[in-house]
């Protein structure tokens, strides 16, 4: 009788002690199938921001590995440019623009500057997810992270391409006037606008791989739509359909900051919108695809 009471006694304790164990409500973890369409997780984001870096310093050091000048060829890219359309296209040597007579290969360099930075981080951000094959499909981070990095990495060759405009500024006696300060600003809405347009090539070029053959024509047409090389004179009727290019207001906005002409604040406020708008469509496209890319690319 006393070996049965000590069996239950023990059996009963037993008991007690899986139900102090059991797992409350708040401790278990529910694994779903992911919504078709998702939200960018900007937390996410941040968590990931070291490898962020990591990714921005990879691609710059690839980019201009083995390489005679390194990242002189940030600035010569659009320099080279400028000289060409210089050459070619102006070689009178001054333009109006507004109220302001500007030499011209300065009015060239601070409209190329803000496109070279959009045409290059658009092309790397495209390319930047088939070209992490071997990450993408070995480790999980946050897909985001890699075409945001290819943009991070186009944004330092547009700051040391923003040196020779200054240089350029010195040598044709154009002062720093107080809108200058509006230029770095006008760059972070360049940089939205790439990443939003960026990323959405980035998803498309995984499943279809013709896109990378249609970027660069696009970036060439975009470069004679986009006024970086001359002033944009255009009827009333349809300046609302040339506004779609939020690089025209970019442009325009940037050049105007940089050599001191009015600001166009209605063409820059539209295009700063456009730029939010391409990069929540881009970001939500890429997240709604991103699931495939292991299996895919």
């Amino acid at each position: 009788m006393r070996l049965a009471h000590d069996s239950c006694s023990a059996a009963a304790a037993a008991a007690s002690t899986r139900t102090d164990r059991a797992p409350k409500d708040d401790d278990v973890t529910l694994i779903l199938p992911r919504r078709p369409w998702q939200s960018i997780n900007l937390a996410e984001l941040w968590r990931y921001r070291d490898l962020v870096r990591q990714l921005v310093r990879r691609d710059v050091a690839v980019r201009y590995k083995q390489t005679l000048l390194g990242a002189a060829w940030a600035v010569l890219q659009p320099a080279l440019m400028m000289v060409v359309f210089t050459l070619f296209f102006r070689p009178t040597g001054r333009v109006s623009a507004g109220e302001v007579d500007t030499p011209y290969a300065l009015f060239v360099y601070a409209g190329l500057l803000p496109w070279t930075f959009f045409a290059g981080a658009v092309s790397a951000a495209a390319q930047s997810v088939v070209g992490s094959e071997r990450l993408i499909t070995k480790v999980y981070f946050p897909r985001l992270a890699i075409p945001l990095a290819a943009v991070g990495a186009a944004a330092i060759d547009a700051a040391v391409a923003s040196l020779l405009l200054a240089a350029l500024m010195t040598w044709h006696h154009v002062p720093p006037c107080p809108s200058l300060l509006l230029a770095p600003l006008v760059l972070v809405v360049v940089a939205l606008a790439a990443a939003g347009v960026g990323t959405l090539f980035a998803a498309l070029n995984v499943a279809y791989r013709d896109v990378r053959y249609v970027i660069p024509f696009l970036i060439q047409v975009g470069l004679f739509a986009t006024p970086t090389i001359y002033t944009a004179t255009l009827p009333a009727a349809v300046r609302p359909y040339v506004a779609l290019n939020p690089m025209v207001g970019l442009v325009a906005a940037f050049r105007a900051a940089a050599l001191g002409q009015p600001i166009p604040w209605t063409d820059l406020a539209v295009a700063a919108a456009l730029a939010v708008v391409l990069l929540f469509a881009g970001c939500l496209y890429f997240r709604r695809v991103e699931d495939t890319f292991a299996d895919t690319i």
